[in-house]
């Protein structure tokens, strides 16, 4: 098989996060009744005239800043010709040129090296309506329209053909989605459908300068889906060309369960969309006062926030990218140290709990952190017993699990539950002379020279003490009277 070198190009459509449509004032909320979110404007009735949603352009403007983009301040709309069922009017309103936003770009991580991958423009437009082909498990011979979607806002954000391999692909949408996340444009909802992507996908041979024939692909609900298809599609070119034969431009869809990609059509280019301008919405200029206003409510971005992290709470760059990784976890985890009593010592350990106990129960619930049974401020309440030497590292696990159940305040679990640590020296120093006494063969272990055998007593004392006595002064203790 010759040598190829792949180039991925993505196309994102993300839901801007809006109460009402882009150009009427029906809800976006999702899941209502079919058609109950639409009117005559989004139906497209005669003589219904479209009115532009500004929060939908704010939305548009700090999406644009984040990504350092231009922004260009005289835009206009325009008609995109399709002759699909799901689109009433048979043209879908969106901006050809200019987009709102030019050349921006993002920076992904690949193998520890920083990449620059170029966004090309975000334009606004609406979406289209949804056709629905089956009703629970019945698959239906005809299609029904369901207007709730049609006419909601989109920002299409277009990359650079720059992406190499499916991995860069998967990192590019995971910071990109990460950041709207964060500045609150849009929810990034997969599931939901809020954020789509189309690939675009061509191979070529290594050090031709000329692409090779783009195939898109469609029909991707994941991000890890999107990897997935381009991985499959890239090989599946490779071989199409190994055996002499020739690729044609066209869309195909991602079948999951299969793993493949299938046909679906022809790739329209940009004269079949017959663009020209909407006569209904007349152009719009953006002041610099507005375009400055925008630029001083962006939050704190995932990348700025990371640094802070590790230079305000000496994170290690692992946790503080795990507790960047997405906005709702770092919030989670800064307004647990605001609860916590001492923010330097608390730093670390409410994230190794935030990171590893929470994150693997709230996993295998498949629950998110905003819905956390446990809240921030117990999290904060647990570290700081166990700082203060209340409890061990072990009781706290037994009382983060009751935490966890039940919603449940730790300091109240410990006292009702009679769980305090017991640090009171002489306690401590009976069981550990009641412990040697009993263990004979790890005593003379550890006088032949194996330390290791300390253990031993250790967990016996443990045992005794009901998993309450402090830890740290059972070891000195029994260290003390081994020597002796």
């Amino acid at each position: 098989m010759a040598s190829y070198e792949t180039v991925i190009g993505l196309e994102v459509h993300a839901q801007i996060n809006t109460k009402s449509k882009v150009f009427c004032e029906c809800s976006t909320e999702f899941g209502k009744e079919p058609n109950s979110n639409s009117c005559c404007i989004c139906s497209s009735q005669p003589g219904a005239l479209p009115i532009l949603n500004k929060k939908a352009v704010e939305a548009m403007v700090k999406t644009g800043l984040a990504l350092d983009f231009t922004i260009n301040q005289q835009c206009m709309f325009s008609r995109k010709q399709y002759f699909y069922p799901d689109i009433p009017k048979n043209y879908q309103v969106t901006q050809f040129e200019p987009p709102l936003c030019s050349k921006g770009k993002l920076a992904i991580n690949i193998d520890g090296k920083e990449k620059i991958i170029n966004i090309t423009r975000i334009h606004l437009e609406e979406d289209a309506a949804k056709l629905v082909h089956e009703i629970g498990n019945r698959k239906l011979d005809y299609s029904l329209l369901d207007l709730n979607r049609g006419s909601i806002g989109l920002m299409e954000i277009v990359s650079e053909p720059e992406m190499s391999s499916p991995e860069e692909a998967f990192q590019y949408l995971t910071e990109l989605k990460n950041i709207l996340e964060y500045l609150g444009t849009s929810e990034c909802n997969m599931e939901e459908g809020k954020m789509r992507c189309d690939a675009n996908v061509s191979i070529r041979p290594v050090g031709q300068k000329e692409l090779g024939t783009r195939i898109e692909i469609k029909n991707m609900n994941s991000i890890s889906g999107v990897r997935d298809a381009i991985a499959y599609e890239v090989e599946r070119q490779k071989e199409v060309l190994s055996a002499g034969r020739k690729l044609v431009q066209e869309t195909r869809l991602w079948e999951a369960e299969e793993g493949i990609t299938k046909s679906m059509r022809s790739k329209e280019g940009a004269l079949d969309y017959r663009y020209f301008p909407e006569p209904n919405l007349v152009p719009f200029d953006l002041p610099d006062s507005f375009i400055e206003e925008m630029r001083t409510q962006l939050p704190e971005l995932p990348k700025k926030r990371k640094t802070r992290f590790m230079k305000e709470y000496g994170l290690s760059e692992y946790d503080a990218d795990y507790l960047t990784s997405a906005r709702t976890i770092a919030d989670y985890y800064e307004n647990a140290l605001n609860a916590s009593k001492d923010k330097k010592s608390a730093a670390k350990p409410i994230a190794n709990w935030i990171s590893t106990e929470l994150n693997g129960k709230l996993n295998a619930s498949k629950i998110e952190i905003a819905d956390s049974p446990v809240s921030c401020e117990n999290i904060a309440k647990l570290v700081n017993l166990i700082l203060s030497g209340a409890i061990s590292g072990k009781i706290a696990k037994a009382v983060f699990e009751e935490m966890y159940e039940k919603s449940a305040d730790p300091e109240t679990i410990v006292k009702e539950k009679g769980l305090v640590q017991i640090s009171d020296e002489s306690a401590i120093i009976k069981i550990c002379e009641e412990a040697i006494a009993e263990s004979p063969k790890a005593v003379e272990e550890f006088k032949a020279g194996k330390e290791r055998a300390v253990g031993a007593i250790v967990g016996l004392v443990m045992k005794k003490s009901k998993g309450q006595a402090n830890p740290q002064l059972v070891n000195k203790i029994l260290l003390e009277k081994l020597k002796q």
